[in-house]
Protein backbone atom coordinates (compact mmCIF):
# COMPACT_ATOMS: atom_id res chain seq x y z
CA UNK A 1 0.00 0.00 0.00
CA UNK A 2 1.02 3.74 -0.41
CA UNK A 3 0.52 7.26 0.18
CA UNK A 4 -3.19 7.74 -0.74
CA UNK A 5 -3.63 11.40 -0.01
CA UNK A 6 -1.46 14.49 0.39
CA UNK A 7 -2.60 18.01 1.48
CA UNK A 8 0.12 20.69 0.82
CA UNK A 9 -0.48 24.77 2.81
CA UNK A 10 1.76 27.19 2.03
CA UNK A 11 4.90 25.57 0.69
CA UNK A 12 6.62 27.55 -1.37
CA UNK A 13 4.19 28.56 -4.35
CA UNK A 14 1.67 26.14 -3.23
CA UNK A 15 -1.14 27.81 -1.11
CA UNK A 16 -3.48 25.01 -0.35
CA UNK A 17 -3.35 21.74 -2.73
CA UNK A 18 -5.42 18.69 -2.61
CA UNK A 19 -4.39 15.72 -3.81
CA UNK A 20 -5.86 11.78 -4.07
CA UNK A 21 -3.22 9.48 -5.13
CA UNK A 22 -2.70 6.57 -7.31
CA UNK A 23 -1.32 3.64 -5.39
CA UNK A 24 -0.05 2.87 -8.38
CA UNK A 25 0.65 5.31 -11.02
CA UNK A 26 -0.34 9.18 -10.59
CA UNK A 27 0.66 11.84 -13.52
CA UNK A 28 0.81 15.84 -12.87
CA UNK A 29 1.37 17.47 -16.01
CA UNK A 30 2.21 21.59 -16.01
CA UNK A 31 4.64 23.96 -17.71
CA UNK A 32 7.78 25.06 -16.00
CA UNK A 33 7.56 27.37 -12.56
CA UNK A 34 4.02 26.14 -12.48
CA UNK A 35 4.55 24.08 -9.06
CA UNK A 36 5.26 20.32 -10.29
CA UNK A 37 8.75 20.14 -8.52
CA UNK A 38 7.42 21.97 -5.36
CA UNK A 39 4.75 19.09 -4.95
CA UNK A 40 7.13 15.96 -5.36
CA UNK A 41 9.48 18.18 -2.65
CA UNK A 42 6.04 18.28 -0.32
CA UNK A 43 5.40 14.53 -0.66
CA UNK A 44 9.29 14.25 -0.12
CA UNK A 45 9.63 16.23 2.92
CA UNK A 46 6.57 14.31 4.43
CA UNK A 47 8.55 10.93 4.40
CA UNK A 48 11.82 12.36 5.24
CA UNK A 49 11.30 15.34 7.06
CA UNK A 50 13.68 17.63 4.59
CA UNK A 51 13.95 18.66 1.81
CA UNK A 52 15.96 17.25 -1.60
CA UNK A 53 17.02 20.61 -2.96
CA UNK A 54 18.14 22.75 -0.10
CA UNK A 55 18.82 22.87 3.54
CA UNK A 56 17.72 25.90 4.47
CA UNK A 57 13.67 25.52 5.89
CA UNK A 58 12.71 28.92 5.43
CA UNK A 59 13.25 28.88 1.41
CA UNK A 60 10.21 26.10 1.77
CA UNK A 61 7.77 28.22 3.07
CA UNK A 62 5.82 30.42 0.82
CA UNK A 63 6.27 34.15 1.00
CA UNK A 64 4.04 35.95 3.61
CA UNK A 65 3.37 32.73 5.60
CA UNK A 66 4.91 31.97 8.92
CA UNK A 67 4.86 28.03 8.30
CA UNK A 68 4.43 25.35 5.88
CA UNK A 69 2.17 22.23 6.59
CA UNK A 70 2.02 18.83 4.62
CA UNK A 71 -0.29 16.53 5.87
CA UNK A 72 -0.98 12.62 4.16
CA UNK A 73 -2.42 9.42 4.89
CA UNK A 74 -0.65 6.43 4.00
CA UNK A 75 -2.45 3.14 3.32
CA UNK A 76 -0.54 0.09 4.51
CA UNK A 77 -1.51 -3.71 4.60
CA UNK A 78 -4.28 -3.33 7.46
CA UNK A 79 -5.42 0.09 7.88
CA UNK A 80 -4.48 3.74 6.89
CA UNK A 81 -2.54 5.97 8.73
CA UNK A 82 -2.43 10.11 9.18
CA UNK A 83 0.88 11.54 9.54
CA UNK A 84 2.28 15.70 8.61
CA UNK A 85 5.80 17.73 9.08
CA UNK A 86 5.06 21.40 10.11
CA UNK A 87 7.95 23.80 9.36
CA UNK A 88 8.62 27.42 10.52
CA UNK A 89 11.82 29.53 11.09
CA UNK A 90 11.91 27.77 14.83
CA UNK A 91 12.35 23.84 12.85
CA UNK A 92 9.97 21.18 11.79
CA UNK A 93 7.63 19.02 13.85
CA UNK A 94 6.20 15.37 12.52
CA UNK A 95 3.44 14.02 13.74
CA UNK A 96 2.37 9.95 12.83
CA UNK A 97 -1.07 8.80 13.66
CA UNK A 98 -1.53 11.27 16.52
CA UNK A 99 2.36 11.33 18.08
CA UNK A 100 5.15 12.90 18.04
CA UNK A 101 7.74 10.96 16.48
CA UNK A 102 11.09 10.45 18.75
CA UNK A 103 13.19 11.19 15.20
CA UNK A 104 11.99 12.45 11.87
CA UNK A 105 13.41 8.81 10.66
CA UNK A 106 10.40 7.08 11.73
CA UNK A 107 8.50 9.10 8.78
CA UNK A 108 10.71 6.93 6.46
CA UNK A 109 9.33 3.55 8.12
CA UNK A 110 5.43 5.00 7.05
CA UNK A 111 6.65 6.67 3.65
CA UNK A 112 9.72 5.15 2.44
CA UNK A 113 9.87 8.02 -0.35
CA UNK A 114 12.88 8.31 -3.47
CA UNK A 115 13.31 10.56 -5.94
CA UNK A 116 14.83 10.72 -9.76
CA UNK A 117 15.13 14.27 -10.63
CA UNK A 118 16.88 16.28 -13.30
CA UNK A 119 19.56 17.16 -10.02
CA UNK A 120 19.88 13.39 -9.68
CA UNK A 121 23.74 13.62 -10.76
CA UNK A 122 24.43 15.46 -7.05
CA UNK A 123 24.04 11.81 -5.63
CA UNK A 124 27.39 11.20 -7.85
CA UNK A 125 29.03 15.04 -8.17
CA UNK A 126 29.14 15.49 -4.72
CA UNK A 127 30.83 14.70 -2.12
CA UNK A 128 30.67 11.54 0.07
CA UNK A 129 28.25 12.92 2.97
CA UNK A 130 25.13 12.64 -0.04
CA UNK A 131 26.15 8.91 -0.60
CA UNK A 132 26.13 8.32 2.90
CA UNK A 133 22.77 9.39 3.07
CA UNK A 134 21.59 7.50 0.48
CA UNK A 135 23.24 4.25 2.24
CA UNK A 136 21.78 5.41 4.97
CA UNK A 137 18.19 5.34 3.97
CA UNK A 138 18.75 1.36 2.30
CA UNK A 139 20.00 0.46 5.37
CA UNK A 140 17.38 1.78 7.55
CA UNK A 141 14.95 -0.35 5.68
CA UNK A 142 16.37 -3.16 5.61
CA UNK A 143 17.94 -3.59 9.03
CA UNK A 144 15.24 -1.23 11.43
CA UNK A 145 17.90 -1.80 14.46
CA UNK A 146 20.45 0.36 12.34
CA UNK A 147 18.60 3.93 13.23
CA UNK A 148 19.40 2.91 16.73
CA UNK A 149 22.99 2.60 16.08
CA UNK A 150 23.24 5.73 14.18
CA UNK A 151 21.81 7.89 16.48
CA UNK A 152 23.90 6.89 19.52
CA UNK A 153 26.67 7.09 17.14
CA UNK A 154 25.60 10.84 16.22
CA UNK A 155 25.03 11.43 19.67
CA UNK A 156 28.62 10.27 21.19
CA UNK A 157 30.27 12.30 18.04
CA UNK A 158 28.70 15.54 18.93
CA UNK A 159 30.18 15.02 22.42
CA UNK A 160 33.21 14.49 21.62
CA UNK A 161 33.78 17.17 18.98
CA UNK A 162 31.92 19.53 21.33
CA UNK A 163 34.49 18.65 23.82
CA UNK A 164 37.60 18.56 21.26
CA UNK A 165 36.31 22.51 20.21
CA UNK A 166 36.31 23.69 23.48
CA UNK A 167 40.17 21.96 23.80
CA UNK A 168 39.52 19.75 27.01
CA UNK A 169 42.08 17.56 28.01
CA UNK A 170 42.34 14.04 26.53
CA UNK A 171 40.62 12.45 29.70
CA UNK A 172 37.28 14.18 28.98
CA UNK A 173 37.30 14.06 25.17
CA UNK A 174 38.11 10.06 25.36
CA UNK A 175 35.62 9.64 28.01
CA UNK A 176 33.11 9.24 24.50
CA UNK A 177 35.34 6.69 23.05
CA UNK A 178 34.23 3.56 23.88
CA UNK A 179 30.28 4.31 22.70
CA UNK A 180 31.49 6.17 19.40
CA UNK A 181 33.73 2.76 18.90
CA UNK A 182 30.76 0.14 19.71
CA UNK A 183 28.26 2.19 18.00
CA UNK A 184 30.52 2.91 14.80
CA UNK A 185 31.49 -0.42 14.35
CA UNK A 186 27.71 -1.93 14.46
CA UNK A 187 26.76 1.25 11.89
CA UNK A 188 29.31 0.05 9.95
CA UNK A 189 29.19 -3.07 9.65
CA UNK A 190 25.03 -2.92 8.71
CA UNK A 191 26.72 -0.37 5.87
CA UNK A 192 28.88 -3.02 4.38
CA UNK A 193 26.22 -5.60 4.48
CA UNK A 194 24.11 -3.38 2.65
CA UNK A 195 26.72 -2.05 0.03
CA UNK A 196 27.48 -5.80 -0.70
CA UNK A 197 23.77 -6.44 -0.91
CA UNK A 198 22.95 -3.53 -3.75
CA UNK A 199 26.32 -4.35 -5.57
CA UNK A 200 24.29 -7.39 -7.89
CA UNK A 201 21.23 -4.98 -8.62
CA UNK A 202 22.62 -2.34 -9.07
CA UNK A 203 25.46 -3.30 -11.52
CA UNK A 204 22.63 -5.22 -13.75
CA UNK A 205 20.87 -2.01 -14.03
CA UNK A 206 23.98 0.36 -14.69
CA UNK A 207 24.62 -2.29 -17.59
CA UNK A 208 21.19 -1.84 -18.81
CA UNK A 209 21.21 1.74 -19.22
CA UNK A 210 25.00 3.04 -19.89
CA UNK A 211 26.68 -0.53 -20.71
CA UNK A 212 29.31 -0.39 -18.49
CA UNK A 213 30.50 -2.79 -15.97
CA UNK A 214 29.77 -1.38 -12.49
CA UNK A 215 31.29 -1.85 -8.76
CA UNK A 216 30.14 -0.60 -5.58
CA UNK A 217 32.65 -0.69 -2.18
CA UNK A 218 32.55 0.70 1.11
CA UNK A 219 34.92 3.06 2.87
CA UNK A 220 34.97 2.65 6.00
CA UNK A 221 36.29 5.90 7.50
CA UNK A 222 39.38 4.12 8.96
CA UNK A 223 42.24 2.12 8.23
CA UNK A 224 41.22 -1.74 7.50
CA UNK A 225 44.04 -2.77 9.95
CA UNK A 226 42.81 -1.36 13.13
CA UNK A 227 39.73 -1.31 14.64
CA UNK A 228 37.46 1.99 15.34
CA UNK A 229 38.77 2.41 19.03
CA UNK A 230 42.24 1.70 18.10
CA UNK A 231 41.58 4.48 14.87
CA UNK A 232 40.84 6.93 17.46
CA UNK A 233 43.69 6.73 19.67
CA UNK A 234 45.83 6.75 16.71
CA UNK A 235 44.39 9.89 15.61
CA UNK A 236 44.38 11.78 18.61
CA UNK A 237 46.96 14.13 17.69
CA UNK A 238 45.69 15.41 14.41
CA UNK A 239 41.44 14.79 16.08
CA UNK A 240 43.13 17.96 18.67
CA UNK A 241 44.87 19.81 16.74
CA UNK A 242 41.38 19.87 13.84
CA UNK A 243 38.88 20.46 16.48
CA UNK A 244 37.30 17.30 15.72
CA UNK A 245 36.75 13.71 15.19
CA UNK A 246 38.95 12.63 11.99
CA UNK A 247 38.54 8.86 11.96
CA UNK A 248 34.86 6.79 12.05
CA UNK A 249 32.04 5.95 10.09
CA UNK A 250 30.52 10.31 9.53
CA UNK A 251 33.95 9.91 7.19
CA UNK A 252 32.97 6.85 5.25
CA UNK A 253 32.49 7.00 1.01
CA UNK A 254 30.80 4.88 -0.98
CA UNK A 255 33.36 4.12 -3.66
CA UNK A 256 31.77 3.88 -7.26
CA UNK A 257 33.55 2.17 -10.28
CA UNK A 258 32.63 2.17 -13.71
CA UNK A 259 34.55 -0.31 -16.04
CA UNK A 260 37.16 -0.18 -13.05
CA UNK A 261 37.88 3.55 -12.78
CA UNK A 262 36.46 6.07 -10.41
CA UNK A 263 33.56 7.39 -11.36
CA UNK A 264 33.61 11.26 -9.77
CA UNK A 265 34.56 13.56 -12.50
CA UNK A 266 35.01 11.32 -15.15
CA UNK A 267 31.76 10.53 -16.83
CA UNK A 268 29.20 13.13 -18.23
CA UNK A 269 26.25 15.06 -16.60
CA UNK A 270 24.13 12.43 -18.77
CA UNK A 271 25.85 9.40 -17.67
CA UNK A 272 26.05 10.59 -14.26
CA UNK A 273 22.09 10.80 -14.15
CA UNK A 274 21.95 7.21 -15.09
CA UNK A 275 24.28 5.58 -12.53
CA UNK A 276 22.39 7.75 -10.21
CA UNK A 277 18.97 6.24 -11.08
CA UNK A 278 20.40 2.77 -11.86
CA UNK A 279 21.29 3.44 -7.64
CA UNK A 280 18.06 4.56 -6.42
CA UNK A 281 16.28 2.03 -8.44
CA UNK A 282 18.72 -0.93 -7.15
CA UNK A 283 17.88 0.32 -3.90
CA UNK A 284 14.02 0.02 -4.29
CA UNK A 285 14.56 -3.48 -5.53
CA UNK A 286 16.05 -4.42 -1.80
CA UNK A 287 12.97 -2.83 -0.39
CA UNK A 288 11.93 -5.78 1.86
CA UNK A 289 8.83 -7.59 0.16
CA UNK A 290 7.36 -8.15 3.81
CA UNK A 291 6.81 -4.40 4.61
CA UNK A 292 3.79 -2.91 5.63
CA UNK A 293 3.97 -0.32 2.38
CA UNK A 294 5.47 -0.05 -0.46
CA UNK A 295 7.77 2.93 -1.63
CA UNK A 296 6.90 5.57 -3.79
CA UNK A 297 9.55 6.88 -6.41
CA UNK A 298 8.92 10.51 -7.72
CA UNK A 299 10.20 11.04 -10.79
CA UNK A 300 10.61 14.60 -11.69
CA UNK A 301 10.31 15.86 -15.24
CA UNK A 302 12.13 12.16 -16.60
CA UNK A 303 12.45 13.23 -19.93
CA UNK A 304 14.79 16.03 -19.01
CA UNK A 305 18.49 15.71 -20.74
CA UNK A 306 17.68 12.01 -21.88
CA UNK A 307 17.66 10.91 -25.66
CA UNK A 308 15.06 8.54 -26.41
CA UNK A 309 17.02 5.82 -26.21
CA UNK A 310 18.22 6.00 -22.64
CA UNK A 311 14.65 7.74 -21.35
CA UNK A 312 13.34 4.28 -22.82
CA UNK A 313 15.76 2.27 -20.97
CA UNK A 314 15.29 4.30 -17.26
CA UNK A 315 11.28 3.80 -17.84
CA UNK A 316 12.19 0.07 -18.84
CA UNK A 317 13.56 -0.32 -15.30
CA UNK A 318 11.49 2.04 -13.13
CA UNK A 319 8.64 -0.22 -14.78
CA UNK A 320 9.74 -2.99 -13.89
CA UNK A 321 9.98 -2.20 -9.60
CA UNK A 322 6.79 -2.13 -7.34
CA UNK A 323 6.25 0.63 -6.48
CA UNK A 324 4.15 3.54 -6.16
CA UNK A 325 4.88 5.77 -9.30
CA UNK A 326 4.46 9.46 -9.20
CA UNK A 327 5.57 11.42 -12.09
CA UNK A 328 5.72 14.92 -13.58
CA UNK A 329 5.70 16.29 -16.70
CA UNK A 330 5.49 19.32 -19.23
CA UNK A 331 3.07 17.71 -21.42
CA UNK A 332 -0.38 16.12 -20.59
CA UNK A 333 0.42 12.47 -20.60
CA UNK A 334 3.13 10.10 -20.42
CA UNK A 335 1.75 6.73 -22.54
CA UNK A 336 5.83 5.20 -21.76
CA UNK A 337 4.11 4.23 -17.69
CA UNK A 338 0.60 3.42 -19.24
CA UNK A 339 -2.45 5.15 -18.09
CA UNK A 340 -2.31 6.92 -15.32
CA UNK A 341 -4.92 5.83 -12.24
CA UNK A 342 -4.84 9.93 -11.79
CA UNK A 343 -4.18 12.59 -13.47
CA UNK A 344 -3.90 16.47 -12.23
CA UNK A 345 -2.83 19.72 -14.18
CA UNK A 346 -1.13 22.41 -12.04
CA UNK A 347 -0.68 26.05 -13.14
CA UNK A 348 0.91 28.76 -10.94
CA UNK A 349 0.35 26.79 -7.89
CA UNK A 350 -3.08 25.46 -8.34
CA UNK A 351 -4.07 22.01 -9.46
CA UNK A 352 -7.20 20.58 -10.96
CA UNK A 353 -7.97 16.74 -11.55
CA UNK A 354 -7.23 16.35 -15.55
Amino acid sequence: MALSRVQVTDFRCLHSVVLDLDPEFTLISGPNASGKTSLLEAMYVLGRGRSFRTRRLEHLIRHGAERFVVFGEVDTATRRVPMGVEGSRAGVRAQIDGDRPASLAELALQLPVQIIDPEVHHLIEEGPSRRRRFLDWGVFHVEPIFVGHWQRYQQALKQRNAALKSRQPRGVVTVWDSDLARSGELLSAARTRYVAALGQPAQAIAHNLLGMDLALSYRSGWTKDQDLAEALQASWHHDQESGATQVGPHRAELSIRLDGTLVKDRISRGQQKLLAAALLIAQIKLFPQDSPVQPSLLLDDPAAELDEERLAGLIREVSAQSVQLIVTTLHGEFPAFGRPGRSYGIISGKIEAA
